[in-house]
């Protein structure tokens, strides 16, 4: 599950520092979407964790001070349109 989604790599390594102080195991994508962009900086690396690990994820981020960073994602129910 998506935890926190930049494009500053300094941010990425902040927040997987701790991580992996927490023991929490977690995965970078995108790192190499660089090399299409032409090292611009323009495209986020997204840091994902286990389901089971994402509260804990994002309070470790919240601390951090990077809670703005981290990827919220909202239920929307989709009510059919009546004609």
């Amino acid at each position: 599950r998506e935890l926190l989604r930049t494009t500053d790599p300094t941010e990425i390594a902040f927040a997987t520092a701790h991580l992996e102080a927490e023991g929490i195991a977690f995965f970078v994508l995108d790192v190499h979407m660089s090399i299409l962009e032409g090292g611009a900086g323009v495209l986020p690396r997204r840091l994902m964790v286990a389901d089971r690990d994402h509260f804990m994820g994002r309070a470790i981020l919240r601390d951090l001070g990077l809670e703005e960073e981290a990827v919220s994602i909202e239920v929307v129910q989709v009510v059919p349109a009546v004609h």
